[in-house]
Formats: structure tokens, sequence, C-alpha cells
């Protein structure tokens, strides 16, 4: 990191990708849904149960959590019918606003770590 303490590359890194802003975000903060971030950060989409399954999660948290960052802008849930059965499975998707309010969350942390006030 360049001696630009609190500063962190964008997602993708590398030229273009410009600079975030560290915003701590106590909605994210939480340690389920800062994980939650994570795993949808790093696909297009999942499902509702490989969520839960993958953190270990009831149904009842898992959709708390889920809803939480739906509520704020920070995901997308959408229904769709399963493959294998006439269910409605719910997905998942980080959005936009989720990715930066991510990687201001991230960029906070690592300025804390390294001794800044925020």
């Amino acid at each position: 990191m360049s001696g630009d303490m609190g500063k962190a590359s964008g997602p993708g890194g590398g030229r273009g990708a410009g600079t975030v802003e560290p915003r701590f975000d106590a909605v994210i903060h939480e340690p389920t849904r800062l994980r939650i971030c994570g795993l949808l950060s790093s696909v297009r989409e999942m499902r509702f149960a490989d969520i839960r399954e993958a953190l270990g999660l009831s149904d009842a948290m898992c959709s708390r959590h889920l809803t939480t960052l739906a509520g704020d802008g920070y995901i997308a849930l959408t229904k769709r019918p399963g493959e294998s059965t006439r269910h409605m499975v719910t997905w998942a998707a980080i959005t936009p606003e989720g990715r930066r309010a991510l990687a201001g969350h991230l960029a906070a942390l690592q300025a804390i770590a390294q001794g800044a006030v925020l």
C-alpha cells in the first residue's frame, strides 16, 4: 500500500480502478453480514440455501441477515422457480452500492488497523 493511508484500491485494483474512501459501515460490520457480503462479492449470485449452508446458519438467521442487507440496498433478492422442484428459490446478488459499501468498509478496517482514527 502506498503512503496514502486510508485509501485502498477499488475492486479489481490496477489501472483506472481509482481509490475507495474508508467508511465504517455498521450494517456490513456485523460478522455474519460481513461474511455474506464477502461470499457474494466473489460470485454473480448465490442461492439462499448455499449461503445458509456455507455459513452454517439457520433459515431464520440467514433470512434475517439477507433482509437487512437488502433493506439497505446492499444486495438484491430474487425468487425464481427451482430447476428440480416447483418451489420458488431465493437468489442473492451484491449490488453496485453493496460493492462500494463493502470496499469502503474494508478500507476503513485497514485504516483502523494501521492506526487511523476514523
